[in-house]
């Protein structure tokens, strides 16, 4: 299939191993929608500005009041949310799109490092999810826990983002944040009795899959166990299916985005994944000689305001269990090479991916080969239930969205929160000095 079509093939459901149909898990219902049915790109969506707010309670059926009556120092009754680790490419865009909710009254955003940077209703405070001891994340003596409870208390929602790509070279240390850190984070929103829990997955939590045609929200969640990535976002899922099973009480929706770009994150993307070495003006018109393409480059994108409106819908509306979110046209080596104004070269993916592992392992770049491997295996994704459950509907195309990024990696875009600064301090050679995937 062209990658820039507006077409998008029936989607499919999880395999039937031996003939017999995958029975979902209660954690995920099969999502009530027409199964063999197109979606088209145009489907219609309601613009954010116009929809009324909704307050949704703890059983996610029937309208709810926040927690409290007023905010403190008086001001206008309105929903409480905690966003974790909101200083990032999907954190500042949630920050952004709650403050303008009539609905929302506050945001509490919880980060590792406060920024400077001051949007409407929101406080910040500083928290470490790796912090503390491992063998007691998540049990009472695990001070973080403690802490995370106190932030969490009295939100009407909390907004799981926190992530660490990097170090690739030391798994352990994404492990803490990512897999235990999250598991303090559902811990705390469950004892401070949170009522709905919305949580960032991925794309890469999706076992690998087919490249011409769509899966639903039913495919299987096991990653792809080499890359750290997609392996801890597959034992999230593992966890948050007990977890859900433990507190029917609270409402939990998981978000699994492909891609997410917007002009701001384009330093930061570029050092997590491109690393020192890479020039932001390699990527102007015309400059580079050749997209190549090969076997398994097709993904999906979207902006991160778009993103965040899915995220917004979810604290919001009456809604459980995953979406995927995407925009169209699924991203391919053909637009690739349009959007950078140049020719493509089809290619086998073993002397990129060999070229890749060398520059891994000389530390010239900190994005590894596994992670290179998974990205060539990611299922492409049906967003019909996010559009006709959430009510979702992109604003950007995933075109949009990458020629976005790509004009702010020319010019170094960012914004000041230390995850996106346009520039980190001691610049370029500190980045080198990290060990290019070696420290977070």
């Amino acid at each position: 299939m062209d990658g820039c079509s507006g077409d998008r093939p029936a989607r499919l459901t999880a395999p039937e191993p031996n003939g017999v149909p995958t029975v979902p898990s209660p954690a995920f219902p099969r999502p009530a929608v027409g199964a063999g049915r197109a979606v088209s790109p145009a489907a219609p969506g309601v613009p954010s500005h116009r929809r009324e707010p909704t307050r949704v309670d703890p059983e996610g059926t029937q309208p709810m009041t926040a927690h409290h009556d007023h905010l403190p120092g008086g001001g206008p009754a309105g929903l409480r949310v905690v966003v974790v680790g909101a200083t990032g490419n999907m954190g500042t865009a949630l920050v952004r799109a709650l403050g303008e909710e009539p609905a929302v009254a506050t945001v509490l955003g919880l980060a590792r490092r406060q920024p400077d940077w001051h949007p409407p209703k929101t406080t910040w405070a500083t928290v470490d999810l790796a912090a503390g001891r491992d063998g007691v994340a998540g049990s009472p003596a695990d001070p973080v826990r403690q802490e995370l409870i106190e932030y969490f208390r009295g939100a009407d929602a909390v907004v799981h983002l926190a992530w660490l790509f990097q170090p690739t070279r030391d798994p352990t240390v994404t492990w803490r944040t990512n897999v235990l850190g999250t598991l303090r984070v559902l811990d705390a929103a469950a004892a401070a009795t949170v009522p709905a829990l919305v949580y960032a997955s991925s794309v890469g939590a999706y076992a690998p899959g087919p490249k011409d045609r769509a899966v639903d929200e039913s495919w299987p969640t096991h990653g792809w166990p080499a890359a750290a990535y997609s392996r801890e976002k597959a034992y999230v899922e593992r966890a948050l299916d007990g977890f859900e099973e433990r507190h029917p009480e609270l409402r939990v929706v998981r978000l699994r985005p492909g891609f997410v770009f917007q002009r701001r994150s384009a330093t930061q993307q570029r050092r997590l994944f491109a690393g020192p070495l890479v020039p932001g003006r390699l990527v102007r018109p015309g400059l580079l000689p050749a997209v190549p393409d090969l076997p398994g480059l097709r993904f999906q994108a979207l902006h991160a305001e778009d993103a965040a409106e899915a995220y917004r819908l979810a604290v919001l509306r009456p809604v459980r269990g995953p979406f995927n979110l995407a925009a169209d046209p699924w991203v391919d080596a053909t637009l690739l090479a349009r959007l950078l104004r140049t020719r493509v070269v089809r290619m086998p993916s073993s002397p990129v991916r060999g070229a890749l592992a060398a520059a891994w392992r000389c530390r010239l770049v900190p994005a590894s080969p596994e992670l290179f491997d998974t990205v060539l295996r990611l299922p492409m994704m049906d967003t019909t239930r996010a559009r006709e459950e959430l009510g979702w509907s992109p604003r950007y195309s995933a075109e949009e969205a990458l020629a976005e990024f790509l004009e702010g990696l020319r010019h170094g875009a960012g914004m000041p929160t230390a995850p996106l600064a346009s520039r980190a301090r001691g610049g370029r050679l500190r980045e080198a000095a990290t060990g290019v995937g070696g420290r977070p």
